[in-house]
């Protein structure tokens, strides 16, 4: 079968190996300025982990709704803690979408001010793993992120640190996503409407069953479906705003099942890679080609997500 996307070996560039390393810089910034998106091995998350976070969410998202909603904390605009069923929409869709789910943010262990500006995780009693393996996992794709931030850079023709300390206790978010079982007919609402995601780049951990779709620049939706142990990586509007639309965010949704699974439930892990609020949005002069002028304002990255956040319903 065909990939709707290309598969890239995160070793070519993480080994050392001065030959392999232009290669994936070369592989991996093509795929996301042609495609937006890119399928990762080698990456170095452990599956043990994955797998460990996937039965513990599947055990959390079990309880009684009663039970989840007391993870769910008012002015939180869901960046923190339980987000209930059906509350997130596309900033271009009023029906909200077939999911529910829970987030992960930031932990600053350094000293770093910024500490005083994330609220505090929500820990969770049952299962009593649950908050603690997501701190885990979310470290690990933070760290993978960097990465490939660090080949971006290079691709750019910047500094291969130029998002390092942009990143350094950023405003990252790990989700776990639940997608219950379909119950009757849904009528126009997907479990995730197309949209376009927030942040600079999003990798995502498999998923329990199909549904992932990119939609190609000729109109066309594509299926993609990961191999064993591949992580999918895709560009957020902050990464295309900053680039001028050089690299792109590719609209992507989740589809219903076809009818007979629709008692499937599906679940799915994606780690949102944010960098510090105060990071300049600004296009790069260098993605700026003479005679062209920014497509976009200046923002700072707060801001944008404050304005995303309203858009698709989490925030008033």
């Amino acid at each position: 079968m065909t990939r709707a996307i290309p598969l890239l070996d995160l070793n070519a560039f993480s080994s050392g190996d001065a030959g392999l390393k232009p290669q994936f810089v070369r592989d991996f910034g093509n795929a996301f300025h042609y495609t937006g998106f890119a399928g990762i091995i080698n990456h170095g998350i452990s599956g043990d982990l994955i797998e460990e976070f996937y039965k513990a969410s599947k055990a959390f998202f079990s309880l009684p709704e009663s039970e989840k909603r007391k993870y769910e904390i008012p002015g939180l605009a869901g960046q923190r803690g339980y987000t209930s069923f059906g509350k997130e929409h596309a900033k271009q869709s009023p029906v909200g979408d077939l999911k529910e789910f829970f987030q992960i943010g930031q932990e600053v262990t350094d000293g770093d001010p910024i500490k005083a500006d994330y609220p505090a995780n929500v820990m969770v009693s049952n299962p009593a793993e649950f908050t603690q393996l997501g701190i885990r996992l979310y470290k690990a794709f933070e760290s993978v992120g960097a990465q490939l931030l660090r080949a971006i850079a290079l691709y750019l023709k910047l500094d291969e640190h130029y998002f390092d300390a942009r990143i350094h206790n950023g405003n990252s978010i790990l989700r776990a996503i639940h997608y219950p079982p379909i119950l009757q007919d849904p009528a126009s609402a997907i479990r995730a409407e197309q949209h376009e995601d927030i942040n600079l780049i999003t990798l995502l951990a498999g998923a329990s069953s199909g549904g992932l779709q990119i939609l190609t620049k000729s109109g066309h939706w594509l299926d993609v479906v990961p191999v064993d142990n591949e992580i999918v990586v895709n560009v957020g509007d902050m990464l295309q705003r900053l680039t001028n639309n050089y690299l792109v965010s590719t609209t992507h949704r989740v589809v219903n099942p076809p009818r007979k699974d629709w008692h499937i439930p599906r679940l799915s892990i994606p780690f949102f890679l944010h960098p510090r609020m105060e990071m300049d949005l600004s296009c790069l002069e260098n993605c700026i080609k003479p005679g062209e002028y920014s497509a976009y304002e200046p923002i700072t990255a707060g801001n944008y997500l404050d304005q995303r956040l309203k858009e698709i319903g989490l925030k008033k």
